[in-house]
């Protein structure tokens, strides 16, 4: 995978995918003045430099029932269980994001639940995984803040 430079129109065009993945490269074009084709062929170069990696779809996972968010920290009793127990909670498809993790936690995961009785089953689950020797659970109260594209500007301003 070739190192690409990116330039401003680069930029603008990650800037509105990160808004919008669906926005057609043909509205992109019209708002930077450039042909769409230009937005492809650049798109494309991206893609191929593994700078953009698929697309994604954002879910209100609040209108979908789904809007209890927990933090499970695990600990194992081994760190050489850490390939057997994330194989164990991939199979638990209400566990979105599953880290390894220095300090106090083996395994860092965010679970989406309808309720806390729900999370409540869910952690029971993961507390049944062989190896898992604890958990320690963190309830979020509140998403204050998701925000990729101010991470990405300023990785921009450092290139």
């Amino acid at each position: 995978m070739a190192k690409i430079k990116l330039d401003e129109i680069d930029h603008q065009i990650l800037d509105m995918l990160i808004e919008n993945t669906r926005v057609p490269f043909t509205d992109i074009a019209k708002k930077l003045s450039i042909s769409a084709g230009t937005i492809h062929v650049r798109v494309k170069k991206m893609e191929d430099a593994g700078i953009i990696k698929g697309s994604s779809l954002t879910l209100d996972y609040k209108k979908l029932g789904y809007s209890f968010i927990a933090y499970v920290g695990v600990f194992l009793q081994k760190t050489s269980q850490t390939k057997f127990v994330l194989e164990r909670i991939n199979e638990i498809p209400f566990i979105t994001v599953a880290h390894i993790t220095t300090g106090k936690f083996n395994i860092f995961c965010k679970v989406r639940a309808k309720d806390t009785e729900h999370a409540k089953d869910i952690i029971f689950m993961l507390d049944d995984i062989e190896g898992v020797y604890r958990t320690e659970t963190m309830i979020s109260l509140e998403e204050s803040l998701n925000d990729k594209k101010r991470l990405m500007h300023s990785i921009f301003s450092d290139l």
